[in-house]
């Protein structure tokens, strides 16, 4: 007897939902988002990418509120090499270590903030601004 499942999916019985892109793919998205955050500190975003990148983001910081070189590496393997500033030209792991951090020195959490914006026009995806509080 043949297995119940979707019938444009051949062999992949019982399988109920093919996700649109692999883990090791949102991993690298966030990566790039993380990073793009941390150069201009405010990016646009879908619902669901937020989630991520709010939790991801975070985490940083609080690499950064520590400073040593052990969070500085953990960091590094997160954080892609942008440029943050380009007439001095430091990185965007640099600028996490010596802006960011310092700044939420005395703060004990939440370092980001999510508004809801409009829906996207194409096809109606919730949009969330990401950005640092000040």
């Amino acid at each position: 007897m043949p297995t119940q499942g979707r019938d444009n999916v051949h062999g992949k019985g019982g399988m109920r939902f093919k996700a649109p892109f692999t883990k090791s793919k949102y991993d690298n998205q966030l990566r790039n988002l993380v990073s793009t955050l941390i150069t201009e500190e405010k990016v646009v975003v879908t619902g669901q990418m937020a989630q991520g990148l709010v939790t991801l983001a975070d985490r940083l910081i609080t690499y950064a509120k520590k400073g040593d070189l052990h969070n500085r590496r953990l960091a590094a393997s997160v954080v892609r090499q942008y440029i943050a500033d380009e007439a001095n030209g430091v990185l965007a792991l640099n600028k996490l270590f010596s802006e960011l951090g310092p700044r939420y020195a005395t703060r004990k959490g939440g370092y980001t903030r999510r508004l809801k914006m409009a829906p996207r026009l194409g096809d109606n995806a919730k949009r969330v601004l990401v950005e640092f509080v000040k």
